[in-house]
C-alpha cells in the first residue's frame, strides 16, 4: 500500500493521516509496523516535570516527510540533522497534515537521547472548521472517539503525545466541547503512554473566534488548565511575559513561549538573534518553544550547515539548561546518523552519502569557549558510523591541560567502572600531547577512590587507572583496548569508587612538556564507553523466538 511503502523503491516510509475518516478508520496493521519506535525513552535528569523552565523544539520544514520519511535510511547528500539533544526537553514534529505522526527515525534518535517526541493534531481554514464541526459539535461520543484514536496511535507507534493546534473559527456548539475534548485527550494519553503529554497551541478562544493571544490570559486559560501546557504564539511583548508569569503561578514551566526562528511578524529576535527572545523568556522563568530552527538549514543553505548549526545553538547555550545521563552503560561513537562515508573500526568501508537518524548515537554536550575551544562533528574521519567528535582548542601559556566536558552524569557510582576511549590527534606534532578521561564526583566528603585510606582531591576529580590489557573475561567486550588502527589510539581504564555519585565525564588534553607559548591542538574522538563492571560481567539475556517477515531480496 502506498501509505506505507514508497511507490518507486518499495521501501517502508513514515506517513500522516488526512481527515476525520482516515483518523477514525486507523487500525494497527503489519504494514505499518516499521513505524513503531524501537528505542525506549532513555532516562535523564532533571525529570521533565521538575519546575525548571524547559525548551521545546518544534521542527517544521518544507511540509515535512522529506528524506526523513525513509525508515531504513536514504542516500541523501547534506541532509538536515538535529543533535543538540542535551539542551532540549521536548521535540515536536510539525506539518500541516491533520494527524502528523512523527517519522519513526526522529522518535528513535530523540528517545536514545532522552527526549520525548510529540506529533501534531491540526485543523485549519474552512476544511478545519468542517472537521471540527463533525467531531466537536457531535458531542461526547464523537470527540471521545477522536481522543481515543489519537491516544491509541501514540501508544502503538511509541511516541509521547500531541501538540493540538485548532487554527480555525468554531461554532458555539463545537467550541463548547473543546475544553472537555482536551481534558479527555489528555487523560487518555496519560493512561496509554507513560509520561505522555498534550500541549495546546494558543489559537481559538472560548467564543469561537481565532485570535492569537501571545500570552496566557483569562481568554485561553481554560485550555491551559485542561492539558499539560500552552505553546504561545510568537508576537509577544515583554509585558505579556510578565502577565503570563503571574497568571501561570506554580505552573510557569508549563507555558512554552513561542519563538519563530524565521522572525516572521512583529517579533523579538529570530535567526542568530534568537538569544534576545530567550533572554526575556528566561527572565520570567518560563519555558521556550523554538519554532523552525531548521532556518539554519533552509535560510543559510546546506553547505556549511554543521558549522552554522553549532553557531546557532552555541549562541543560545547560556539560556538552555542541560540534561544529565542517569543510567549505564554509556557508549557512543558520536555518529550523527548521516555521513559522506560509512566507517568501521576506523576504516572507510563504503563511500557515498547516507542518512538514517535511527542510527544516530548518543550525543554529547557541545561546549564552546570563544577562541579557546570548539566542539564539532567531523565527517571526514570516524571510528564507527559517519562522524567523530572534533575538539579544537588551545592550551594557554603556562597551563598544562584543557578539560572538555562531554557529558554530565547523575547517578550513584558503582563500585567499579571500566572506561574505554578511542581518539586520534591531528596536526603537525601529535606526539606533543596526551589524551585521557576524567570523571568527577559529588559528595567528595564521603567519596573515596580505590581503597578508603587515600582521600581524593577535595572536588572529587578522578583519573581512571590505565589498563595495558583488558581484564580476563572482558577481553571480548573490551577488545578496543588493543585495537587502535588507521591512526586511532585506544585506551582502556578502570576506576574504583565508594559512596559517591557520578557528576561529569571529561576528556583531558595535556601537553607532554610545559611551555611558555600557547599551543593549539586538534583531537578526534571516535568512541567513549563507561561500563559498570558488575553488569558487564553478567551474561546477557537469551533472545528467544525471533521471526523475520516482509523480506525483499535484491
Amino acid at each position: 500500500p502506498a501509505r506505507y511503502f514508497d511507490t518507486k523503491t518499495t521501501e517502508p516510509i513514515s506517513f500522516f493521516l488526512s481527515g476525520l475518516e482516515e483518523l477514525l478508520a486507523w487500525q494497527p496493521n503489519s504494514d505499518g509496523d516499521f513505524n513503531i519506535s524501537a528505542v525506549p525513552l532513555a532516562k535523564r535528569q532533571p525529570l521533565l516535570h521538575s519546575s525548571r523552565p524547559r525548551t521545546l523544539v518544534c521542527h517544521d520544514m518544507r511540509g515535512g516527510y522529506l528524506e526523513d520519511r525513509f525508515i531504513q535510511g536514504s542516500a541523501t547528500r547534506n541532509p538536515y540533522v538535529f543533535y543538540h539533544w542535551r539542551y532540549i526537553d521536548i521535540f515536536v514534529y510539525f506539518s500541516h497534515h491533520n494527524v502528523t505522526i512523527p517519522p519513526v527515525v526522529w522518535t528513535n534518535a530523540a528517545h536514545r537521547n532522552g527526549v520525548p517526541v510529540l506529533g501534531t493534531f491540526i485543523t485549519e481554514w474552512t476544511d478545519g472548521e468542517k472537521l471540527c464541526e463533525a467531531f466537536l459539535a457531535g458531542g461526547e461520543e464523537a470527540y471521545g472517539a477522536v481522543a481515543e484514536q489519537l491516544a491509541r496511535i501514540a501508544q502503538h507507534y511509541r511516541f509521547d503525545g500531541w501538540l493540538v493546534n485548532i487554527e480555525n473559527t468554531l461554532s458555539a456548539a463545537a467550541v463548547g466541547n473543546l475544553a472537555p475534548f482536551l481534558r479527555d485527550l489528555t487523560a487518555r494519553v496519560h493512561s496509554a503512554v507513560p509520561g505522555g503529554l498534550v500541549i495546546w497551541y494558543d489559537s481559538v478562544l472560548p467564543d469561537g473566534t481565532l485570535r492569537w493571544q501571545n500570552e496566557l490570559n483569562e481568554h485561553n486559560r481554560v485550555y491551559f488548565d485542561a492539558c499539560d501546557g500552552l505553546f504561545t504564539n510568537y508576537n509577544w511583548k515583554e509585558e505579556q511575559l510578565q502577565n503570563t508569569r503571574r497568571l501561570a503561578g506554580p505552573r510557569h514551566a508549563d507555558v512554552y513561549v513561542g519563538v519563530d526562528v524565521f522572525g516572521r511578524g512583529d517579533v523579538i529576535g529570530g535567526g542568530f538573534d534568537t538569544n534576545k527572545s530567550l533572554r526575556l523568556i528566561r527572565q520570567q522563568n518560563l519555558s521556550a518553544a523554538i519554532f523552525a530552527p531548521g532556518w539554519v538549514y533552509e535560510h543559510l543553505g546546506e553547505e556549511n550547515f554543521l558549522q552554522n548549526e553549532n553557531r546557532f545553538w552555541g549562541l543560545l547555550a547560556e539560556y538552555l539548561p542541560t540534561h544529565s545521563i542517569c543510567t549505564l552503560p554509556l557508549a557512543t561513537s558520536f555518529s550523527l546518523g548521516m555521513g559522506t562515508s560509512r566507517f568501521l573500526d576506523g576504516k572507510d568501508e563504503e563511500s557515498g552519502p547516507w542518512y538514517d537518524l535511527s542510527v544516530q548515537e548518543i550525543q554529547p554536550l557541545y561546549p564552546e569557549h570563544q577562541g579557546r575551544l570548539s566542539t564539532s562533528c567531523c565527517l571526514q574521519d570516524a571510528w564507527c558510523g559517519g562522524s567523530s567528535l572534533r575538539l579544537q582548542g588551545t592550551i594557554p601559556p603556562g597551563e598544562e591541560r584543557v578539560a572538555v566536558r562531554l557529558f554530565s552524569l547523575q547517578m550513584p557510582a558503582p563500585p567499579k567502572l571500566f572506561l574505554t576511549l578511542l581518539y586520534k590527534l591531528e596536526g603537525p606534532q601529535p606526539d606533543d600531547f596526551t589524551v585521557a578521561l576524567e570523571v568527577t564526583t559529588w559528595d567528595s566528603g564521603t567519596c573515596f577512590e580505590g581503597n578508603p585510606t587515600s582521600l581524593p582531591e577535595p572536588n572529587g576529580r578522578h583519573h581512571p587507572r590505565f589498563l595495558p590489557a583488558p581484564p580476563p573475561g572482558l577481553a571480548k567486550l573490551l577488545a578496543a583496548c588493543h585495537r587502535g588502527s588507521h591512526g586511532w589510539t585506544s585506551r582502556c581504564y578502570e576506576l574504583e569508587l565508594q559512596d559517591c555519585s557520578l557528576r561529569d565525564l571529561s576528556v583531558i588534553v595535556s601537553r607532554q612538556q610545559p611551555s611558555p607559548q600557547e599551543t593549539s591542538f586538534t583531537c578526534l574522538l571516535g568512541e567513549v564507553r563507561v561500563l559498570d563492571t558488575a553488569s558487564v560481567a553478567a551474561s546477557p539475556p537469551q533472545v528467544h523466538s525471533v521471526t523475520a517477515s516482509q523480506l525483499w531480496w535484491q
